[in-house]
This record gives structure tokens, sequence and C-alpha cells, in this order.
């Protein structure tokens, strides 16, 4: 009874906690979270609500900086790393923002926003926790405080 006990508790540890991606899957993931974030924030760069404008503007210098962090890790880490590319929910998200104007594009980039920063966070914790490319695994845990303050500016527009 004790070994299946333990069995169980090891089963629902392991399933809490996130394995890192491989460091060729992190740098391509990244790399599409931060285009993402960049290409829609840049929609957002003409939004008449204030706030919204000026976090676009400051998500655009953000995550330019996360990619040329990541990249520089990539590099140092051996990997030759492309050109980002989103994925198909991202892409689908952007193209939803392009559709709508106003307050709607706003209240939906928020929502995306919120979203998008929560997958962020999660990839570089776990990559920061567990990346067998040291370099990536320091990019990411500089990221990651920078991520959860987006997530808290987030919360208050």
């Amino acid at each position: 009874m004790k070994t299946l006990t333990w069995a169980l508790a090891g089963m629902l540890l392991a399933g809490a906690a996130q394995a890192a991606p491989s460091p060729a899957d992190f740098v391509k993931k990244a790399g599409a979270s931060d285009l993402y974030e960049i290409s829609a924030s840049k929609l957002e760069t003409s939004s008449k609500n204030t706030k919204i404008r000026a976090f676009a503007t400051r998500m655009i210098k953000d995550h330019q900086a996360s990619t040329a962090a990541v990249k520089a890790a990539a590099i140092k880490s051996g990997l030759k790393p492309t050109p980002p590319v989103l994925e198909p929910k991202q892409a689908a998200d952007l193209a939803a923002l392009k559709q709508t104007n106003g307050v709607a594009r706003d209240t939906l980039y928020v929502a995306q926003q919120k979203a998008a920063h929560q997958e962020a966070l999660a990839l570089h914790k776990d990559n920061a926790a567990g990346s067998s490319a040291p370099a990536l695994k320091a990019a990411s845990a500089k990221i990651v405080p920078v991520v959860e303050h987006h997530l808290h500016d987030l919360s208050g527009l």
C-alpha cells in the first residue's frame, strides 16, 4: 500500500511540474511568443486609450529585448536560431485584432495579452527551472520577472 501511495504521489508531482522543452523548441516557442507580442502591440500603438498605448509601446521594447536575449543565449548554447514564426493560435489572435477597432480592439488586446503572458510566464519558468542549456536557463530567469511585471500591469488596464 505504501508503494502505491508513493507512486501516486510521484505521479502527481510529475504532472504538476512541466518539463522544460528542448533548447531548440524553447527558442522557437519564445521567439513566436515575442513575435506575437510585438505584432499585436504594434496595432495598439494607435489606441486612443493612453494607458493601452503606453503599455503597447513598452511591450514592443521589452519583447524586442527578450528576443535579443534568447537569441544571444541560443547562439551561446550552440544553436542557430531561425527567424520566429507565429504559432497557429497566435496568427488567429493577431487576425482577430486586425479585424476590430476602437474600444473593442483595446478590450480584445488586453484579454489576449493576459493569456499570452500567462503562457510566456509558464514557458520561461519551466525553462529557467529545467533547461539543459545554461545560457538559455539564465536568460529565462531574467525574463520571468519582466513577464510577471507585464501581467501585473495588465491587471490595471
